[in-house]
């Protein structure tokens, strides 16, 4: 991906014909990331040559307000604006009961991995995450794109929990990732490390970001918070451990 971004060209391309036979009247789409869907200048410039002339709405967040920012903006122009608000109101209410849950409980120092190889420590909302949870992010920022990271650097971060969540996989895959590179993670030092499902809810800004901030906070506080019901999540640390110890 790098390689093909690097000489300027296209991951991916749009199917003007089918777009043209169904006619949009709207389309949603985001230039937060090359990697993750088509570039937003071609969807613009394809969008102007269709006869429906659909409008077109990029959303764009950096935080997970942003996030819940963008539902309200696609209530209103999809003539459902009632709905996109009392679905903001829902969503942070739950996030209201996370913080309440977690309040006056200690703050783990958690390195949240977005990818493995190479490393990339989460930014945009997954700091945010991490600090409604009840964790500190050492690694990310909020707000701030995801980075590129050494594993000395992760070591220097001294965290108490690793998350692995690498960008759009599922569970299993995730803890495939995680585990191809045990020897790494159990050089962090971390007390847990756990693999979750991102692409559900961590990866896609979306409301399902909200359930990864509800999971997030059983992990680092179970005895405060319940597992969510239907999320996917692994504790890797003794198979991590095992490594380690054999090496």
């Amino acid at each position: 991906m790098r390689e093909v971004t690097g000489r300027g060209e296209a991951l991916y391309e749009l199917d003007e014909p089918a777009l043209a036979r169904l006619a949009p009247d709207l389309i949603v789409t985001q230039a937060l990331c090359a990697v993750c869907a088509v570039s937003y200048d071609d969807v613009r410039a394809v969008a102007e040559r269709l006869d429906s002339r659909p409008d077109v709405i990029s959303l764009d967040p950096g935080t997970l307000r942003e996030v819940l920012g963008d539902l309200v903006r696609l209530g209103e122009a999809t003539g459902a604006r009632e709905s996109g608000g009392a679905l903001v109101a829902e969503l942070q209410a739950r996030l209201d009961r996370v913080r309440d849950a977690v309040a006056g409980a200690p703050r783990p120092r958690v390195v949240a991995l977005e990818w493995l190889d190479p490393p990339y420590a989460g930014g945009h909302w997954v700091p945010e995450m991490i600090a409604l949870a009840g964790g500190r992010s050492v690694a990310g920022e909020p707000g701030r794109d995801s980075r590129t990271v050494s594993w000395k650097e992760l070591e220097a971060s001294q965290p108490e929990v690793v998350v692995a969540m690498p960008c759009g996989l599922y569970v299993e895959e995730a803890a495939e990732q995680a585990l191809a590179r045990r020897e790494r993670l159990d050089s962090l030092g971390a007390e847990r490390i756990y693999a979750v499902d991102a692409a559900s809810s961590f990866s896609r800004p979306g409301p399902r970001l909200v359930e990864g901030v509800e999971l997030l906070a059983h992990l680092l506080h179970a005895d405060r918070l319940p597992s969510p019901a239907d999320l996917g999540w692994r504790e890797l640390t003794p198979e991590v451990r095992r490594a380690g110890a054999s090496g």
